[in-house]
Parts: structure tokens; sequence; C-alpha cells
């Protein structure tokens, strides 16, 4: 079944021109790995796979990059929805240092690495972010929470409250400001990942959905709605929250999320930062290429679609408001051109996830759940990645379930 991703105007799929058109399967496919679902997820293991001639092919049942990628607003950072102490009190250094330093990593490899060989740049561009105290009382644990992220070396540096008067149009009792975080056009990165991946020999269909499977000894049977077969060795689910309609994870939960951007506006705060706060669920905020400003944020606890969209009116009108509370000389300059709601995966104990198939051995999800999504399809395509050509498991049992 087809869950309904995300509603609204979105903003992303307007921003390129001229998306190429892969056509959907009409033969039977022999290959060694199978990914299914063209997100991040699956377009980052794709284009690792590519540069390690391993016979790919990427499927999805939509349009490439139209599910839950379309809807994405394209944050990169190292610091998570778990704050670092948190990660700490739940994991110990070692694991909780070992996750942030992924993360911080990943971006940095993705601008050294991955962005030279892509055939343009998907509006990545470094950005320093401010994360603030919502309210006083949140102090105490944002600094415990600099203090844990500078002894161990993380780019960080704390703003008192001057300091935030001095530069920014609203006054915050402390932020912390890091380092090493980027932004990014998800939707344009996903297929500028597939077009470097084809060049290189995978095959990508869209709007080719799999209704079956037999599962062998050593390879599996893939069947789609085309009546066509699939053999490969491995199957890939990088299919994003859908995923937890089919496996039930207990570790994650799928709530609904709400954003929009503005018509252009020539504003800029400090070094066009990005932007969010303590408070959970949290506003977070960035700007865009052609001077928009996406804020987005109000979670809800529902994965009730028709609850989720009916609240899409009132959740534009109450981020604008909040957008004029942190930027009041905008009121009045600023309307929601664009806005969307959709389906957000979390987990409970903070960490993405890979998942072993209950059926077969070399069927694996990729469960990159968190605001931290783009960043954990990274992480997760670069350690399966290194499973499937080498056997090599290092690094997996951190998130491995």
């Amino acid at each position: 079944m087809t869950m309904n991703l995300k509603t609204g105007k979105l903003y992303w799929p307007i921003t390129m021109n001229n998306v190429k058109k892969y056509g959907s399967l009409q033969e039977n496919k022999k290959c060694d790995v199978c990914i299914i679902g063209s997100g991040s997820s699956g377009a980052f293991l794709a284009y690792q796979l590519a540069k390690e001639n391993i016979r790919t092919i990427v499927i999805d049942k939509r349009k490439i990059g139209m599910g839950s990628s379309s809807a994405n607003t394209g944050l990169l950072q190292f610091s998570n929805d778990k704050s670092f102490t948190s990660y700490i009190n739940s994991f110990g250094i070692r694991k909780a240092k070992m996750h942030l330093q992924n993360c911080f990593r990943s971006i940095s490899n993705y601008e050294n690495t991955i962005l030279p060989t892509l055939e343009d740049n998907p509006d990545f561009l470094k950005r320093k972010s401010l994360y603030f105290a919502s309210k006083s009382e949140d102090i105490t644990m944002l600094k415990k929470e600099f203090a844990n992220l500078q002894a161990h070396q993380f780019p960080v540096r704390f703003l008192s409250r001057r300091d935030m008067r001095d530069s920014w149009s609203f006054e915050k009792e402390g932020a912390i400001v890091t380092e090493g975080d980027a932004e990014i056009n998800i939707f344009k990165n996903v297929h500028y990942l597939l077009s470097a991946a084809s060049k290189k020999g995978v095959d990508v269909f869209e709007e080719s959905e799999i209704v079956g499977q037999k599962w062998g000894k050593n390879t599996v049977e893939l069947y789609t709605d085309n009546k066509n077969v699939i053999e490969t060795k491995y199957v890939i689910y990088a299919t994003g929250y859908e995923a937890q309609s089919d496996i039930a994870e207990k570790n994650g939960m799928i709530v609904s999320s709400y954003a929009l951007a503005t018509n252009p506006v020539d504003y800029q705060w400090p070094e066009d930062m990005l932007i969010w706060e303590t408070a959970r669920p949290y506003l977070y905020l960035r700007r865009t290429l052609d001077k928009r400003i996406i804020i987005g944020g109000l979670d809800e606890k529902t994965s009730d679609s028709k609850k989720r969209d009916g609240m899409l009116v009132q959740k534009r009108d109450q981020l604008l408001k909040q957008l004029f509370l942190l930027f009041p000389t905008l009121e009045g300059k600023l309307e929601p051109v664009y806005y969307w709601t959709g389906f957000f995966g979390e987990t409970h104990n903070g960490l993405p996830m890979i998942k072993r198939h209950p059926n077969y051995s070399n069927a694996y999800y990729l469960l990159t759940y968190g605001g931290n999504g783009t960043v954990y399809s990274m992480i997760l395509s670069d350690l399966m990645k290194k499973f499937i050509v080498n056997g090599d498991s290092n690094g997996m049992e951190l998130y491995y379930h």
C-alpha cells in the first residue's frame, strides 16, 4: 500500500528544470543489489555501489525523488534531535562521540569527495548553525551541552544573552554556534547522485512497484506491477518512512511535521546560519539561494494523514507568526508562497537503524529516521556499501537492529 507521505504546495520540485526521466521497468533483470526507493538513502547507496562497479538496480513506485525527499528542507547538521549530552547518558562517551563524529565527517566527506563528482552543485553551502535556548530554564542544559561538545573537540562557541542582543533581532538567554554544518537542495541532490550512478552503469527505474518476492537461498526474485522479474543477491529497502508500515519497528515512530517557504526577501541574519532551538518539538529556519525563508516544525504525534492534512493551514499560519516573533521587521513583507506537511520518522533512542529482513539474510532496511535524516543516509549507505563489497561490518554495530 502506498503511504500518503506529504501534502501541500511543495517548493523543492519547482527549483529544478528539465528533470531527467528514467522510465519504468519493461523487462526481466538480474543484478547484485536491488535498491527499492530513490530518496536520499537509495541515491547515496546507488552512487557508492556504482563506484565499486557493483551491478545495481534502483527502482521506485513513484517518480524519482518524489517521496519524502521532495519535502525535505535540507539542513545538514552534526548535532541531532537528541543532544550529545543525552547520547552520552544513553550510550556512554565512546558511542556518543562515534555517532557525532560520523555525522560531522559525513558532511565534510560529501563536500570534499562526492560533490566534485556531480554534474552540478545541488545548492550545497557550508553553514554555521545557531542553537538557541527556547526559554530561560533551558540555559543550564544548553551550557552543559556546550561543555560536552567543546570537551570532545567539536567546533562550537557559546553566545551569551548580550552576544545575542548585539547580533540578532531576537534576544535569548544563550545559544550555541556550531561549525561544519551545511544546507542543500535534497531534490536536486537525489537526481544528481542517481545521474552519476546511472552513468556508471546503475539501472534506474521509476513508477515501477515491487508487489511480490520469492525468497531463495542465495537470491531473491522481485516481482513488479508490470509483471517483470528482478533477480538479485541483495535487496536494500530504502523506502523511508513507509518501511514502518512493513516492519513495525518498535524503536521507530511516525509523526507529522509542517513547513513553509516565503516569497523572496532582501533580508539577511548573521551569516545566513541555520537556526533551531532547544524546545521539543523545535522550530528550525534557513535561507534559500533565491532569498526565501523556510521555517518548519510544530510537529504533531499523529500518523493519520487526514488529521495531519486537516491542520496544514492552521500550522502554516502559526509558523508565519513564529517567524515574525523572531524577525518582527519582516511582518507585512512575507507571505507563505509554498507550504506543506509530511510524515516524519523518529526513533526512541535517537539513532538511525540498519535492520535485517526477517525472511532473507541479504535483505536490509535503511531506516534513516530523525531530523538528521540526510546525514544518516550518508552514514548508513557508506556502511552498507562496505558490507556488500568487502563483508566489512565495522561501525555497523552502533546502528544494527
